[in-house]
């Protein structure tokens, strides 16, 4: 159990059998009357977001997460199959439970699974990742770092804006957060 006046940002708790997501909290103490907690959280499971306000000092059930470090060891149809990196058990998720992270991840790359009550909830990333260009139009000589951007596609399949320079084949580091281009890997 969690006390309302604990919540920080990211905080898990559990309401009505899901999964919560603090985003934001704001402790308030009004002039009469007793003071409350006003959230923003978001579902774990389904990202919606609601805004809920709990009585000063209210305790919630905190939800349990286990972290996980996982290899994506292939892609079998549709699905992306993980191997757990200490029991060598294996697990599939869909695109749709991956989110963003289907568009940076390749294999043999390791990423934290969060599970809660052996549900998947979450697959993290690390904040950057090397990729391989694989289309893009062609740079033109003259082409600057600060000259402007063109989209390229790399080898997960995924469209990241880069600079005008940068050509097929080169790798570069792309932002898992939000798919922004962060540098030449040489």
């Amino acid at each position: 159990m969690i006390s309302s006046n604990d919540f920080r940002t990211g905080t898990t708790i559990e309401i009505d059998g899901s999964v919560w997501r603090v985003v934001e909290f704001l402790h308030v103490k009004p002039g009469k009357g007793s003071a409350f907690v006003r959230t923003k959280l978001k579902n774990a499971q389904t990202g919606s977001v609601v805004e809920r306000t709990f009585r000063a000092g209210e305790t919630v059930p905190q939800a349990n997460l286990e972290k996980r470090t996982m290899q994506h060891t292939y892609k079998e149809g549709e699905q992306y199959v993980f191997m757990d990196m200490e029991t060598y058990e294996e697990v599939r998720l869909n695109p749709d439970q991956m989110g963003t992270t289907v568009n940076y991840i390749k294999e043999e790359m390791e990423a934290d699974v969060l599970f809660w009550n052996d549900t998947v909830l979450e697959v993290q990333l690390p904040t950057s990742v090397i990729l391989e260009v694989t289309d893009t139009d062609p740079g033109v000589k003259g082409d600057t770092a600060t000259g402007g951007t063109k989209p390229a596609i790399v080898e997960t399949g995924a469209q990241v804006m880069v600079p005008l320079f940068i050509s097929i084949g080169e790798k570069i580091k792309v932002d898992t957060r939000d798919g922004s281009y962060l540098g030449r890997e040489t």
